[in-house]
């Protein structure tokens, strides 16, 4: 068995960035930017009035002055001539400030007779105007990479770029084995369960960023298992999930390397999640999962997704880690790293009475898994420990 570090480093080794596309804006949201976005414009791109009111030079705003209306500046329909001395212009919030102004007085500063105002007693600092280019000029970038939110999706719409260029999403195939096994809604035999690991991982992997694809079950013999793999080949990305321990029906590893894998490693000192394997095949990285529901969901949190997020580009690196002080003692742990399910909320920490790997309920009922190191000793109330966020 090797350290989870170890593992980790592994697993990453065996990925790279994926190729990039061109993509249009409104297609672009949670996908990783591959290339900066510069502004082909100048934001906003002219003084405009941050307020309803007046728009007039700002140097003949004294207290009680008065001023002639000459025209009005809505936003889409400003005002074109230029204003003189005594004379202001109606404006509205985004309007323009017309030529010869620089300040906005508010609507409530302002008493208007006809086309005649007065300003009050006592007016506050303003200016209430945002100067042309106060967001961003030509020329500005938004950096690459990064996961594209609807705040970036926004801000690259204003600066009038209508596509952006990403990293391809890496194509993921899900091979669940097993005689066992059989899909939900289907009648299970005697012996069978439903295959249920597919479909969390499939979410996992479609949350940071990748296309999951469920292949059929592949039976627990040669020619199913080689039928199977044939069809993973042509993703960037091959996952299986059960069938790579040791027993005689545990034919993923054999049957790999039959066809050519080359094995990284197998067997990882962590729980739950031991019988760990990756390596690649026909060229196509590759990650065993173990077969029991919390160890694969585990072992996706700990290696899957950065495997994913590195072929994304953004960068080699584990899952992040965070801290938080125990609500509740919990006993020594053992020669394993141990990943706890656990719940986090505003008071702290806990982790859940049963751990044991095929409690998919326990695992719903977390959202955290805490971190114990080998051999930590037994830990009491607000003590620190990490833990890593679902």
């Amino acid at each position: 068995m090797i350290p989870v570090t170890k593992a980790l480093e592994n697993v990453l080794s065996l990925v790279r960035s994926l190729g990039t596309e061109t993509i249009p804006l409104a297609e672009a949201a949670g996908r990783t930017l591959a290339a900066p976005v510069t502004a082909t414009r100048m934001q906003p791109p002219f003084a405009a009035s941050a307020m309803d009111g007046y728009a007039l030079n700002g140097v003949e705003a004294d207290p009680e002055a008065q001023f002639m209306v000459i025209g009005e500046s809505a936003a889409g329909d400003g005002f074109t001539g230029r204003v003189g001395p005594g004379q202001c212009v109606r404006i509205f919030t985004g309007a323009p400030l017309p030529e010869g102004t620089d300040r906005v007085i508010i609507q409530e500063d302002v008493e208007r007779q006809g086309n005649l105002i007065t300003l009050g007693r006592k007016l506050d600092k303003g200016p209430h105007v945002r100067p042309a280019g106060d967001d961003f000029s030509p020329g500005d970038t938004l950096d690459a990479p990064r996961v594209l939110t609807p705040t970036d999706l926004a801000l690259i719409a204003s600066m009038n770029v209508p596509e952006v260029e990403v990293t391809r999403k890496p194509s993921v195939a899900l091979l669940a084995t097993g005689d066992e096994l059989v899909m939900p809604g289907e009648v299970p035999g005697p012996d069978q369960i439903i295959a249920s690991n597919s479909f969390g991982l499939k979410a996992m992997v479609e949350a940071v960023g990748a296309e999951g694809r469920m292949l059929p079950i592949a039976r627990d013999n040669e020619d199913s298992l080689r039928a199977a793999f044939e069809l993973a080949l042509d993703a960037d990305l091959i996952v299986t999930i059960g069938g790579a321990s040791v027993g005689d029906r545990d034919l993923v590893g054999p049957v790999a390397a039959e066809m050519g894998m080359e094995q990284s490693f197998y067997k990882v000192r962590m729980r739950p999640g031991k019988p760990l394997m990756a390596g690649t095949l026909g060229g196509v990285p590759m990650l065993g999962l173990p077969g029991n529901p919390v160890s694969s969901m585990v072992c996706a949190h700990v290696f899957l997704q950065p495997m994913i997020r590195a072929m994304l580009g953004q960068g080699s690196a584990p899952a992040p880690r965070r801290t938080a002080r125990l609500t509740a003692p919990i006993a020594p742990n053992g020669p394993r790293e141990h990943y706890m399910r656990a719940v986090v909320d505003g008071t702290g920490i806990r982790a859940l009475e049963r751990q044991d790997s095929a409690l998919l309920t326990v695992l719903s009922q977390a959202n955290a898994l805490m971190i114990r190191p080998v051999e930590d000793p037994a830990r009491d109330v607000g003590d620190e420990v990490e833990y890593l966020t679902f």
